[in-house]
């Protein structure tokens, strides 16, 4: 398989080879149900490989210690390097300066922590606050809550049946009444890569503040928040192979000073007194209690493995699996797959129906071949209803997938159709 793989990677001009990055994944090396893993659900989440292992476990035997307010040997290395991994976070996403990245526990709370300390103290009756159908929850619930609790109208950008916003619609949608844009980089469902320099142009030429859900696109993609000029910018360590429990909110600095915070207690303050307190500059403000400091060194040592691999190169290597994985799906008849189509460049995912079987059906028959998918509506329910279907089954690919694993995928789903059709 390794010639294959490796033969495949320079016929599409990827200056890494498959075969070594496979190579620091260890859990890429065990069975499931009796047969090798194959891992299609980078969606949900990624694997870790050694580097960003051995940096957790290097934290915890060696500098292991809280931050910023100790002044002993190991809680000045805890800091340093809990400081360090914001400054390298700032680089790869192209922010002018490490004061406007914010640690939190995702992008799910990044997102809340918008909508609790900028939305709620931004928004009033008659404002107007715009989605795109295509939104995870994450990226809606937040934004129902603060529609009821301030009065402000939600509006959506409609989804074409291509699986493309329908940008002719924008400028009715986005007026001067709209006060924030929030909308997907990349769909968890569709795949769909959104033209978020156009989208920002129009809200800010509207006077709106705009925030980006980058949970798929930062680990695939080459992301400049500056270049793009989004306000707010949010992604998740453990969709880019770094650990679980960490995320990133990006904010442009006036915004985030502005802010008030949403969580309170130590680290987030300059001062406290029996009647009042003030706040820490940012971004500590938004960091309250102690914070998940091994998680930014594991993000640090993801973000180092996927720049010596090169974010383009990773990109273009996905974007030919996903094409090689739709050209098979579509292959098949029985197949129908969302989103756009090939001749349109897209995320690392596809998302798939079989008439007649269920898409827990699908995977958990699948999963007995010991090929992981996932099956269910993704945390995105107003689309899947939009669509006309309660769920998908979708396969997801990342740096370390490979065209004999998606033909895995293509046979396992032959054989599940036999086994419930025939």
């Amino acid at each position: 398989m390794s010639s294959s793989i490796n033969t495949y990677a320079r016929d599409i001009g990827i200056e890494f080879d498959v075969t070594d990055i496979r190579r620091h994944f260890p859990i890429l090396n065990r069975t499931v149900r009796g047969n090798q893993l194959v891992y299609l659900d980078n969606a949900a989440t990624t694997q870790k490989p050694n580097q960003v292992i051995e940096a957790l476990t290097n934290y915890y035997t060696e500098n292991n210690a809280n931050v910023h307010r100790g002044i002993h040997a190991l809680a000045e290395e805890a800091t340093q390097a809990y400081e360090k991994a914001r400054v390298k976070i700032s680089e790869f996403i192209g922010s002018k300066k490490s004061s406007q990245i914010v640690f939190t526990r995702g992008a799910t709370e990044s997102i809340n922590l918008i909508a609790y300390s900028w939305a709620l103290n931004n928004l009033s009756p008659g404002d107007r606050i715009v989605l795109t159908e295509m939104e995870h929850h994450a990226n809606l619930v937040p934004w129902l809550k603060v529609a009821k609790d301030t009065g402000a109208e939600l509006k959506y950008i409609p989804v074409l049946p291509n699986g493309l916003l329908d940008l002719d619609s924008i400028h009715k949608i986005i007026t001067p009444q709209t006060k924030l844009v929030s909308l997907v980089h990349v769909s968890n469902v569709l795949g769909t890569i959104n033209q978020i320099e156009e989208i920002t142009r129009i809200a800010h030429e509207n006077g709106a503040v705009v925030l980006v859900d980058g949970a798929q696109a930062v680990p695939h993609m080459s992301v400049d928040v500056n270049a793009l000029d989004v306000d707010f910018y949010a992604f998740s360590s453990h969709k880019m192979i770094g650990p679980t429990g960490i995320g990133v909110l990006y904010g442009k600095s006036h915004l985030l000073e502005e802010m008030e915070p949403f969580n309170f207690g130590g680290e987030m303050i300059r001062e406290v007194r029996y009647d009042h307190a003030s706040w820490a500059d940012v971004p500590h403000k938004f960091e309250a209690g102690t914070p998940n400091i091994a998680g930014a060194v594991g993000l640090h040592a993801a973000v180092d493995f996927l720049q010596s691999i090169g974010m383009k190169n990773i990109h273009a290597y996905e974007s030919e699996l996903v094409r090689y994985a739709m050209e098979r799906l579509e292959a098949i008849e029985w197949i129908k797959v969302l989103g756009p189509d090939r001749s349109i460049q897209r995320g690392g995912m596809t998302s798939f129906i079989i008439d007649g079987i269920h898409p827990h059906d699908i995977a958990t028959f699948l999963d007995s071949l010991g090929i992981a998918v996932r099956a269910g509506h993704h945390c995105a329910q107003p689309l899947h209803r939009k669509l006309g279907i309660p769920s998908t089954t979708r396969a997801s690919f990342y740096l370390y997938n490979t065209k004999t694993e998606i033909d895995a995928l293509i046979d396992g789903l032959e054989q599940t159709r036999r086994f419930f059709l025939s």
